[in-house]
């Protein structure tokens, strides 16, 4: 059964679908079954592998609305172990077309139950805003992924990430968890990255990762090779970095799942 993880800030510019794209490459090419979802119109994740949007046919947005069943969106998206369902610039008026809608908040979560025991982890890639996308994505997964850059602002646009999700703890998805807090855009040479890493890390110690995103220009390129960084520049920083996130992570599940295990 999937673990479902929203990559979410409100803030855009942060490496949500960047995270989303290389996370799910480094985890395919571990053998992990990964399907990624682009709830975000600018399709960055869609893009981000390569996939021509004219081409699509199915998109997120005809499952959100109902039209049709998320088996049907489904694509390979041509690297290892790694499904898509794609997004396109249709997807900006969901949001007030699923106003309308009922069950507005779950329909991404009750299309999500068909599919989750086909995949080891399913990536849910969020609009920069705390939209109705955004809520379905909340209410969806298990736990959100957090990429935040190291800058001040982004201290600011943490404190009411984390209160977004305490609300939708309360009201829609009580098992929700912070999965991680990813610093992306990392440069030690800069005072303001090691304070803004300091203040999370005091404030976060259990749900920051060791491993941070450094800033680096390969990674930068290779969306517009339509590649993921290990398969566009594998010794790369960036696709070092990836990698090993993604091992950070795997450790971190199994961990939990040991914990688990011995505590039913």
């Amino acid at each position: 059964m999937a673990l479902v993880i929203a990559v979410a800030n409100q803030k855009g510019g942060v490496g949500k679908s960047t995270t989303t794209v290389n996370l799910a490459a480094c985890l395919g090419i571990k053998g992990k079954k990964i399907l990624c979802v682009d709830m975000d119109a600018q399709g960055n994740t869609t893009s981000g592998f390569g996939i021509k949007k004219k081409s699509l046919e199915v998109t997120i947005y005809d499952i959100l609305l109902g039209q049709r069943r998320i088996q049907e969106a489904v694509t390979d998206s041509g690297f290892k172990n790694v499904s898509l369902v794609s997004s396109t610039p249709a997807l900006a008026g969901a949001d007030i077309e699923l106003v309308e809608l009922d069950n507005r908040s779950n329909r991404l979560k009750m299309q999500l139950l068909t599919i989750k025991q086909d995949y080891d982890y399913i990536f849910l890639d969020c609009p920069p805003s705390l939209s109705l996308l955004t809520v379905n994505a909340l209410c969806a997964c298990d736990s959100v992924l957090i990429p935040l850059q190291c800058e001040f602002y982004s201290l600011e646009g943490l404190s009411q990430l984390i209160e977004s999700i305490r609300l939708v703890k309360q009201r829609y998805n009580p098992t929700i968890d912070v999965e991680g807090i990813l610093f992306t855009m990392y440069d030690n040479r800069l005072n303001v990255t090691n304070q803004v890493v300091s203040e999370v890390r005091k404030h976060f110690p259990n749900k920051t990762y060791k491993t941070v995103i450094p800033r680096n220009v390969r990674l930068s390129e290779a969306p517009s090779f339509g590649k993921p960084i290990v398969y566009f520049d594998k010794v790369s920083k960036g696709a070092v970095a990836y990698d090993k996130l993604s091992e950070e992570i795997l450790a971190r599940h199994k961990e939990k799942a040991k914990a688990a295990k011995h505590t039913s």
